[in-house]
């Protein structure tokens, strides 16, 4: 495996927060299915959050206590090594959930709208 070091920008400023959370949990060999089952999401939304740049915080959180990861040390920026002690995958916030739902929705509305869109080309 490659070092963590390759997910950062040569300024070190800017962090692809989905590259770094897939490789954290590739590195722990985590399974995808059953984290997706713990955050009640498909495994297609986890690919996605790869894929991001920037990911929410809560989105983070929410992965770290599922897998019982404290992400502090990868994102010292969004978290502090307290946030994570102590929490478990019970009591994941409806906060959390609520994030996780909102994206749902939203990656559905830009796949709804991007069909239009094709069907008013073809037409």
């Amino acid at each position: 495996m490659q070092p963590l070091s390759h997910l950062y920008r040569k300024n070190n400023m800017h962090k692809h927060y989905g590259q770094i959370v897939e490789y954290t949990i590739r590195r722990k060999n985590y399974n995808l299915s059953n984290l997706a089952l713990k955050l009640k999401v498909n495994r297609r939304t986890i690919y996605n959050w790869f894929n991001q740049a920037f990911l929410n915080a809560d989105i983070i959180f929410s992965i770290g206590v599922a897998m019982d990861h404290d992400f502090s040390f990868q994102f010292p920026e969004l978290f502090s090594s307290a946030d994570f002690k102590g929490q478990s995958y019970a009591v994941l916030t409806s906060r959390s959930e609520t994030i996780i739902w909102k994206e749902k929705y939203l990656m559905l509305l830009e796949h709804h709208r991007d069909l239009l869109s094709n069907a008013l080309k073809v037409n």
